[in-house]
């Protein structure tokens, strides 16, 4: 099954880990990724430690555990390759629309674009 068919398939939750230029982690909930392509992917995030550190460190991973009772997922290690703020193609990726809110009025989001390295199982080095 390709990748983009088990993200679009599979229901489960995701946790993304950047480091700054320095080697200080951040690790924070993500929704599954948007695919452009089978090696290429995107989140949306807004304007915090997570992008902040992806724009001195391209390097990330994603942690991707599925629903149900047993250790079943994937790791993707991914390197940034772009990203464009705001904008129409936000509104044409999310998967929940929420009502406009004044908390949510002036909020910068962008959408940050990756290269996926290296695919593993959630468990063990694939072999």
């Amino acid at each position: 099954m390709k990748l983009s068919e088990y993200f679009e398939k599979t229901r489960g939750w995701g946790v993304l880990a950047t480091a700054d230029a320095t080697g200080k982690l951040d690790v924070a909930v993500y929704a599954r990724p948007h695919f452009a392509a089978e090696d290429d992917i995107a989140f949306i995030m807004g304007d915090r430690l997570t992008h902040k550190n992806l724009q001195s460190n391209p390097n990330a991973a994603y942690l991707f555990m599925e629903s149900g009772e047993h250790f079943v997922g994937r790791r993707l290690y991914l390197t940034k390759t772009g990203e464009e703020q705001g904008g129409e193609l936000i509104k044409t990726l999310e998967r929940r629309k929420y009502a406009s809110c004044e908390e949510d009025r002036g909020r910068i989001r962008y959408v940050v674009n990756f290269h996926i390295d290296k695919v593993l199982p959630l468990v063990g080095s694939g072999d």
